[in-house]
Protein backbone atom coordinates (compact mmCIF):
# COMPACT_ATOMS: atom_id res chain seq x y z
CA UNK A 1 0.00 0.00 0.00
CA UNK A 2 2.89 2.30 0.77
CA UNK A 3 4.25 1.40 -2.27
CA UNK A 4 1.17 2.13 -4.15
CA UNK A 5 0.85 5.65 -2.71
CA UNK A 6 4.51 6.51 -3.23
CA UNK A 7 3.89 6.03 -6.99
CA UNK A 8 0.03 8.46 -6.77
CA UNK A 9 2.66 11.06 -5.20
CA UNK A 10 5.07 10.61 -8.24
CA UNK A 11 2.41 10.97 -10.68
CA UNK A 12 1.01 14.06 -9.06
CA UNK A 13 4.61 15.39 -8.96
CA UNK A 14 4.78 15.11 -12.82
CA UNK A 15 1.57 16.89 -13.33
CA UNK A 16 2.09 19.69 -10.69
CA UNK A 17 4.93 21.53 -12.45
CA UNK A 18 3.59 24.55 -14.04
CA UNK A 19 3.63 24.02 -18.19
CA UNK A 20 1.82 24.81 -21.38
CA UNK A 21 -1.15 22.15 -20.39
CA UNK A 22 -1.73 23.77 -16.67
CA UNK A 23 -1.89 26.81 -18.30
CA UNK A 24 -4.13 25.98 -21.10
CA UNK A 25 -6.52 24.40 -18.55
CA UNK A 26 -6.53 27.13 -16.19
CA UNK A 27 -7.83 29.28 -19.08
CA UNK A 28 -10.19 26.73 -20.63
CA UNK A 29 -11.87 26.24 -17.11
CA UNK A 30 -12.47 30.11 -16.46
CA UNK A 31 -13.94 30.23 -19.78
CA UNK A 32 -15.98 26.92 -20.29
CA UNK A 33 -16.46 25.68 -16.73
CA UNK A 34 -15.12 22.26 -15.03
CA UNK A 35 -15.30 19.94 -17.93
CA UNK A 36 -13.59 21.89 -20.64
CA UNK A 37 -10.70 22.01 -17.95
CA UNK A 38 -11.54 18.16 -16.79
CA UNK A 39 -10.96 17.37 -21.03
CA UNK A 40 -8.03 19.46 -21.48
CA UNK A 41 -5.90 17.49 -18.56
CA UNK A 42 -7.69 14.10 -19.49
CA UNK A 43 -6.41 14.86 -23.01
CA UNK A 44 -2.96 15.25 -22.07
CA UNK A 45 -3.54 12.46 -19.75
CA UNK A 46 -4.75 9.83 -22.89
CA UNK A 47 -1.05 11.67 -24.75
CA UNK A 48 0.82 10.40 -21.13
CA UNK A 49 -0.64 7.17 -21.22
CA UNK A 50 0.65 6.70 -24.90
CA UNK A 51 4.45 7.78 -23.97
CA UNK A 52 4.14 5.56 -20.69
CA UNK A 53 3.45 2.32 -23.66
CA UNK A 54 6.00 3.49 -26.05
CA UNK A 55 8.68 3.30 -22.89
CA UNK A 56 6.98 0.26 -21.76
CA UNK A 57 7.60 -1.82 -25.03
CA UNK A 58 10.71 -0.47 -26.34
CA UNK A 59 9.50 1.72 -28.99
CA UNK A 60 10.63 5.27 -27.41
CA UNK A 61 14.10 4.88 -28.99
CA UNK A 62 12.71 5.48 -32.56
CA UNK A 63 11.85 8.99 -30.81
CA UNK A 64 15.46 9.14 -29.94
CA UNK A 65 16.48 9.62 -33.33
CA UNK A 66 17.71 13.32 -34.03
CA UNK A 67 15.28 13.67 -37.60
CA UNK A 68 12.33 12.85 -34.64
CA UNK A 69 13.20 14.83 -31.98
CA UNK A 70 13.86 17.78 -34.61
CA UNK A 71 10.32 17.47 -36.08
CA UNK A 72 8.51 16.89 -32.34
CA UNK A 73 10.41 20.13 -31.20
CA UNK A 74 9.40 22.01 -34.53
CA UNK A 75 5.70 20.72 -34.08
CA UNK A 76 4.82 21.31 -30.94
CA UNK A 77 6.46 24.92 -30.51
CA UNK A 78 4.01 25.98 -33.45
CA UNK A 79 1.05 24.32 -31.90
CA UNK A 80 2.38 26.20 -28.57
CA UNK A 81 2.43 29.61 -30.09
CA UNK A 82 -0.74 29.11 -32.46
CA UNK A 83 -2.86 28.47 -29.07
CA UNK A 84 -1.27 31.12 -27.90
CA UNK A 85 -2.00 33.92 -30.30
CA UNK A 86 -5.64 32.27 -30.34
CA UNK A 87 -6.04 33.23 -26.63
CA UNK A 88 -4.40 36.54 -27.37
CA UNK A 89 -6.68 36.95 -29.88
CA UNK A 90 -9.57 35.65 -27.83
CA UNK A 91 -8.85 37.69 -24.64
CA UNK A 92 -10.81 40.73 -25.79
CA UNK A 93 -13.98 39.32 -27.66
CA UNK A 94 -15.37 37.40 -25.06
CA UNK A 95 -17.40 38.31 -21.60
CA UNK A 96 -18.11 35.80 -18.58
CA UNK A 97 -21.79 36.29 -20.19
CA UNK A 98 -21.12 34.01 -23.06
CA UNK A 99 -18.78 31.89 -21.47
CA UNK A 100 -20.70 28.85 -20.93
CA UNK A 101 -20.77 25.83 -23.42
CA UNK A 102 -19.06 27.99 -26.07
CA UNK A 103 -15.98 25.30 -27.10
CA UNK A 104 -17.24 22.05 -28.35
CA UNK A 105 -15.93 19.68 -25.25
CA UNK A 106 -14.19 17.45 -27.80
CA UNK A 107 -11.74 20.13 -29.05
CA UNK A 108 -11.11 20.95 -24.82
CA UNK A 109 -9.81 17.19 -25.17
CA UNK A 110 -8.46 17.51 -28.25
CA UNK A 111 -6.42 20.40 -27.70
CA UNK A 112 -4.93 18.68 -24.48
CA UNK A 113 -4.06 15.71 -26.47
CA UNK A 114 -1.65 16.68 -28.82
CA UNK A 115 -0.34 20.01 -26.76
CA UNK A 116 1.17 16.92 -24.21
CA UNK A 117 1.94 14.60 -27.30
CA UNK A 118 3.81 17.31 -29.31
CA UNK A 119 5.61 18.05 -26.02
CA UNK A 120 9.26 16.67 -26.61
CA UNK A 121 9.50 17.54 -22.64
CA UNK A 122 7.05 14.96 -22.02
CA UNK A 123 9.04 11.92 -24.12
CA UNK A 124 11.96 12.65 -21.87
CA UNK A 125 9.81 13.17 -18.55
CA UNK A 126 9.15 9.53 -19.26
CA UNK A 127 11.96 7.82 -20.75
CA UNK A 128 13.63 9.21 -17.45
CA UNK A 129 11.20 8.87 -14.70
CA UNK A 130 8.96 5.40 -16.35
CA UNK A 131 11.75 4.39 -17.39
CA UNK A 132 13.74 3.93 -13.96
CA UNK A 133 9.96 2.84 -12.43
CA UNK A 134 10.49 -0.32 -15.14
CA UNK A 135 14.23 -0.87 -14.37
CA UNK A 136 13.26 -0.78 -10.44
CA UNK A 137 10.03 -2.95 -10.71
CA UNK A 138 11.54 -5.47 -12.86
CA UNK A 139 14.52 -5.85 -10.96
CA UNK A 140 12.58 -6.51 -7.38
CA UNK A 141 9.03 -7.84 -8.41
CA UNK A 142 6.89 -9.14 -11.44
CA UNK A 143 4.57 -8.12 -13.77
CA UNK A 144 1.86 -7.66 -11.52
CA UNK A 145 3.64 -5.27 -9.61
CA UNK A 146 4.65 -3.23 -12.71
CA UNK A 147 0.95 -3.04 -13.72
CA UNK A 148 -0.04 -2.15 -10.43
CA UNK A 149 2.59 0.65 -9.98
CA UNK A 150 1.66 2.01 -13.46
CA UNK A 151 -1.91 2.36 -12.57
CA UNK A 152 -1.03 4.24 -9.38
CA UNK A 153 0.91 6.95 -11.68
CA UNK A 154 -2.22 7.17 -13.86
CA UNK A 155 -4.17 7.74 -10.81
CA UNK A 156 -1.70 10.24 -9.68
CA UNK A 157 -2.39 12.01 -13.08
CA UNK A 158 -5.96 11.61 -12.77
CA UNK A 159 -6.13 13.31 -9.22
CA UNK A 160 -4.44 16.44 -10.22
CA UNK A 161 -6.79 16.54 -13.63
CA UNK A 162 -9.60 16.60 -11.25
CA UNK A 163 -7.98 19.22 -8.61
CA UNK A 164 -6.91 22.04 -11.28
CA UNK A 165 -10.11 21.31 -13.10
CA UNK A 166 -12.05 22.03 -9.52
CA UNK A 167 -9.99 24.91 -8.91
CA UNK A 168 -10.53 26.45 -12.87
CA UNK A 169 -13.93 26.24 -12.26
CA UNK A 170 -14.55 27.59 -8.35
CA UNK A 171 -12.20 30.24 -9.45
CA UNK A 172 -14.41 30.86 -12.45
CA UNK A 173 -17.36 32.16 -10.29
CA UNK A 174 -15.31 34.72 -8.63
CA UNK A 175 -13.39 35.99 -11.91
CA UNK A 176 -14.78 39.24 -14.04
CA UNK A 177 -14.78 40.52 -17.35
CA UNK A 178 -11.26 42.30 -16.98
CA UNK A 179 -9.67 39.40 -15.07
CA UNK A 180 -10.64 36.72 -17.75
CA UNK A 181 -9.03 38.69 -20.07
CA UNK A 182 -5.42 39.26 -17.74
CA UNK A 183 -6.02 35.22 -17.64
CA UNK A 184 -6.34 34.89 -21.32
CA UNK A 185 -3.20 37.14 -22.25
CA UNK A 186 -0.87 35.72 -19.47
CA UNK A 187 -1.70 32.37 -20.69
CA UNK A 188 -1.14 33.05 -24.22
CA UNK A 189 2.12 34.78 -23.40
CA UNK A 190 2.60 31.91 -21.24
CA UNK A 191 2.10 29.51 -24.45
CA UNK A 192 3.84 31.42 -27.06
CA UNK A 193 7.17 31.30 -24.39
CA UNK A 194 7.08 27.95 -24.34
CA UNK A 195 6.58 27.66 -27.99
CA UNK A 196 9.85 29.90 -29.01
CA UNK A 197 11.84 27.64 -26.47
CA UNK A 198 10.79 25.12 -28.22
CA UNK A 199 11.72 26.48 -31.43
CA UNK A 200 14.86 27.56 -29.98
CA UNK A 201 15.43 23.88 -28.88
CA UNK A 202 14.80 22.75 -33.08
CA UNK A 203 16.84 25.17 -34.11
CA UNK A 204 19.87 23.93 -31.65
CA UNK A 205 19.04 20.19 -33.15
CA UNK A 206 19.59 21.60 -36.84
CA UNK A 207 22.66 23.56 -36.03
CA UNK A 208 24.31 20.64 -34.76
CA UNK A 209 23.52 18.31 -37.69
CA UNK A 210 24.81 21.24 -40.29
Amino acid sequence: MNQMLGYIVLGLSLSAPIGPVNAAQLSKGIRGGFMSAWLVGLGAMAADVIYMLLVFFGVIHFLNIPFMQTFLWLFGGFLLIYTGIESLKDAGKFQMADMRGREPLLKSFMSGFFMSLGNPLSILFWLGIYGSVLAQTAAQSGLGDLILNSFSIILGLLIWDLTMAGFASIFRKYVSDRLLKGVSVLSGLFLIGFGLYFLFEALQLLLQRI
